[in-house]
């Protein structure tokens, strides 16, 4: 039987190398904060760092080993997050979210008509400014919605997975990727449960927050070809489209240039003000390096596009954990093959990796084993 993530992490905590674990991630995130030049990363990584020590010294002792994990998830997720948001600090997408909220309201369009610095710019789709127009930091809606869709979609790896630095950093400073994960894993599972509708509803919903979601909907309905049909596919895609383009298009229309600008110039590189997201991964290196290299990069964003929709074709995915894995595939390929790119997109192959080894729970894969049991 497979084993989840989180069951995995448990099995390793029972031996004497969790400490180890714990200190690696202390002497990682202490060496963060004294190397990020931002503020938040510095309060993060102070934090981080602080709560990882304390655990490996409780994995070290006769302390329950939840004890340690639990710690760790307090220092590294849960206590920056209340310090950067009681002293208003945290990374620029929060300011953006905030902003876009506003105008959404006041004027109908969440972006800049004419951005003129790289903070008049909002990448993403209209469906993210409504975190914006809740009360409050949009830090707790964004961490709440990841949570509530992760303890669905992958619950056995909740805790470890919050413990982890690659998503315990963006939970504490700003997360936009976060709850486009969670909703991705959401409605993969949902599917997994023949429910076409509610996978559609999910995987719109995400779709109407950023780009990054869009490829988990024909994943979704190659994996519901195999085990509903292929009118359940049909009612997901219906449902998913009709969901994103319900939320994206009156933003569109209202204010169709500032809409081209912002969520599609920008991130391709074909402003005259460039993304910050430059991390060295390969796509950035050729798109900085190479004569030509942002097309070489581009060609090959579409390449490995292509290659991941001829193997859903030819061998779509009969359970969750293969659509996952397949997924997380394809957007580990994709984050390093972008132009403009960050090493925190990484957290969506991350988190779809450990819904690829999440186990069948509460009914949320009904029939997996059997369809794994079926000859090909």
């Amino acid at each position: 039987m497979r084993k989840s993530c989180g069951e995995r992490i448990a099995r390793y905590a029972r031996r004497p190398g969790e400490r180890y674990v714990w200190a690696g991630c202390a002497a990682a995130a202490t060496g963060f904060a004294l190397a990020s030049g931002l503020t938040p990363h510095r309060v993060w990584g102070w934090s981080a760092g602080a709560g990882y020590a304390l655990a490996a010294l409780l994995a070290w002792g006769s302390a329950p080993r939840r004890a340690a994990r639990a710690v760790a998830v307090a220092g590294a997720a849960l206590l920056p997050l209340v310090g950067l948001m009681a002293a208003g600090a945290g990374q620029s997408e929060v300011a953006v979210i905030e902003r876009s909220g506003h105008l959404l309201a006041t004027t109908g369009s969440p972006y800049v008509a004419v951005p003129g610095s790289v903070t008049d710019f909002n990448p993403y789709l209209p469906g993210m400014a409504l975190f914006g127009v809740l009360p409050g930091d949009p830090r707790w809606w964004l961490g709440g919605v990841f949570v509530a869709t992760l303890a669905v979609a992958c619950p056995r790896g909740v805790g470890p997975l919050l413990a982890c630095p690659l998503v315990a950093l963006p939970f504490a400073v700003g997360g936009v990727d976060l709850p486009v994960a969670g909703l991705m894993c959401l409605g993969l599972a949902v599917a997994g449960r023949g429910r076409p509708g509610g996978a559609g509803l999910v995987l719109g919903a995400a779709a109407a927050l950023k780009w990054t979601a869009w490829p988990a909907l024909p994943v979704a309905l190659a994996l519901l070809v195999v085990r509903e049909g292929g009118l359940s596919a049909l009612r997901c895609a219906v449902v998913g489209l009709g969901t994103a383009t319900a939320v994206v298009l009156p933003c569109a229309l209202t204010d169709p240039a500032g809409f081209f600008r912002n969520v599609v110039a920008f991130p391709l590189g074909l402003t005259a003000t460039a993304s910050p997201a430059g991390s060295p991964l390969p796509g950035h290196l050729l798109a900085a390096h190479v004569p030509g290299g942002r097309v070489i990069a581009l060609a090959l964003l579409a390449v490995g596009a292509l290659l991941l929709g001829v193997s859903l074709a030819v061998r779509p995915p009969g359970t969750v954990r293969a659509a996952a894995g397949r997924l997380a595939l394809g957007l580990g390929l994709a984050t390093a093959l972008m132009p403009a790119t960050r090493f925190g997109y990484l957290v969506y192959p991350l988190l779809l990796a450990a819904l690829a080894h999440e186990p069948a729970h509460r009914g949320l894969e009904v029939g997996d084993r059997a369809v794994e049991r079926t000859p090909a």
